[in-house]
């Protein structure tokens, strides 16, 4: 981590702010890219802090955006969860507000379907790799590997809650079992 927090903050508002403008279906699609800038690069947290990161976001009521707001506050505080946040949504936002009055004045087109088509596979293959980058970051026990497919067989085959499914994580993993 740099010790000069101007730098810090610099760093956090141009990755977050450029991430965001390729986050297509959501934060999470770009957890691949945060985990590179984040671990890989800038070394500001081990792979196990990221995974942490991203936990305690998904069990926080809230956006899924917030993983990018606790790696903002992890590199500087509370400033740095500040600036990490709103540049995640500011640039996102004004997209998206582009794109949806575009859309709207082209009801008729066809290219907004066709358009939306082709960026649902993009987005699913962005969650596949963020699935990827947290599985292999947040431990690789058998354990823990068995529970991922389990959970994962569960999802795919039954309507039971995904919050039961995360209730037993937590409580495995608070019982030191993982």
């Amino acid at each position: 981590m740099n010790d000069n927090p101007i730098s810090n903050l610099v760093t956090l508002a141009t990755t977050f702010g450029l991430m965001s403008l390729f986050a297509i279906g959501g934060a999470l699609s770009a957890i691949p890219e945060m985990h590179r800038i984040a671990v890989d690069v800038n070394h500001w947290m081990s792979d196990r802090q990221f995974a942490d990161m991203v936990a305690i976001a998904q069990l926080s009521p809230g956006p899924n955006v917030l993983v990018v707001t606790l790696i903002g506050f992890h590199v500087a505080g509370v400033l740095g969860g500040l600036v990490a946040t709103v540049a995640m949504c500011g640039p996102t936002a004004v997209v998206a507000y582009l794109v949806s009055t575009t859309m709207e004045r082209s009801r008729e087109a066809q290219w907004p379907s066709l358009l939306q088509a082709a960026l649902v596979p993009i987005s699913i293959g962005l969650m596949a790799a963020s699935a990827m980058i947290l599985g292999l970051s947040a431990g690789q026990s058998w354990i823990a590997a068995v529970l991922a497919l389990a959970s994962a067989i569960v999802t795919l085959t039954t309507r039971l809650n995904p919050l039961l499914m995360l209730l037993i994580g937590g409580i495995l993993g608070f019982a030191g079992v993982l």
